[in-house]
């Protein structure tokens, strides 16, 4: 059987950092041991454990399935094909600690708390890396929008995977920081600003960083009278 490459190249991936994982039962298990399971699966497999790379890619924003049969069965399906793509291309990238950092700030502003939970079931904001069409009305293509986010009380922020992104300043790319500043505000409610200093500005241009600026800050203030 020819291997797949897309598959071989995400098992790698995700085992690599994983490598020293430990249990007191058995020094070389680990929580990912199910991929070595799926070497040489592809799209149109029934693979035993499959289900369990689907939960791992939904946990974390890559994969979404409108019925719930799917995504618990061992089928290698399109989106599944589609979500291991988006992964490997910005799993390099850690987006974590630039969207904390955006939530941080608007919580300076606000009265409102922010925190990670372990799954995005019990989540009431999701933030997900897509591409083209994923379930909502505006699919993204190679080139826009970079991303979108929902107003009250949708709680979707996508960002569109085929961009190219950073962390900070870097020519041609867009910063995630800035960006997620932006569709955070978005999430709490704001629409677009015309004041072209304003982080809710509908206008990002790649290699620049922004940050609040005082007419978010009123923004928010007045919409939550604070």
């Amino acid at each position: 059987m020819v291997l797949h490459p897309i598959f071989i190249f995400l098992i790698f991936i995700l085992l690599a950092p994983l490598g020293h994982a430990s249990t007191p039962s058995d020094k070389n298990s680990s929580p990912f041991d199910f991929l070595k399971k799926l070497k040489g699966s592809h799209k149109g497999n029934n693979t035993k454990e499959i289900h369990k790379l689907k939960a791992y890619l939904e946990q974390f924003g890559y994969l979404k399935y409108e019925n719930e049969t799917h995504a618990t069965d061992d089928d290698f399906d399109d989106n599944l094909e589609s979500a291991i793509k988006t992964y490997q291309k910005n799993y390099r990238i850690k987006s974590s600690a630039p969207v904390q950092r955006a939530f941080q700030t608007w919580k300076n502003f606000t009265h409102f708390t922010f925190a990670q939970v372990q799954t995005n079931r019990n989540s009431d904001l999701l933030i997900a890396f897509y591409r083209g069409a994923h379930g909502d009305y505006e699919s993204f293509d190679a080139f826009r929008p970079l991303a979108h986010a929902f107003a009250p009380t949708n709680g979707s922020f996508h960002y569109n995977a085929d961009i190219r992104w950073s962390i900070g300043a870097v020519e041609d790319y867009f910063d995630l920081e800035t960006v997620a500043l932006h569709e955070i505000g978005h999430l709490l409610g704001l629409g677009h600003s015309s004041d072209d200093a304003a982080i809710m500005y509908p206008t990002i241009y790649s290699g620049v960083i922004k940050n609040l600026h005082e007419d978010d800050i009123q923004g928010i203030r007045a919409l939550y009278n604070r």
